[in-house]
């Protein structure tokens, strides 16, 4: 990739461009909304767990994907 947004850091990837940046922002802002939603309307630890798991196991699964595909290996590859 000629300009990769994301570099690999250890086991994880850290945005190094404004996209990867951009991308790492919104994938926060709806998990944080997402959040603070379900547990608005929880009444326990597992209420909130339960409801957010299906929003957030998936943003962060597409989050990765694209972190993964628009990256910069540690080699400089």
């Amino acid at each position: 990739m000629k300009h990769p947004w994301f570099s690999t850091w250890g086991w994880v990837y850290r945005p190094i461009s404004w996209p990867g940046f951009l991308v790492t922002g919104l994938t926060l802002a709806f998990c944080l909304q997402v959040f603070l939603a379900v547990d608005h309307r929880s009444h326990s630890v597992s209420d909130t767990l339960y409801g957010v798991f299906p929003y957030l196991v998936p943003a962060a699964i597409l989050w990765y994907w694209i972190a993964s595909k628009s990256s910069r290996k540690a080699d400089g590859r």
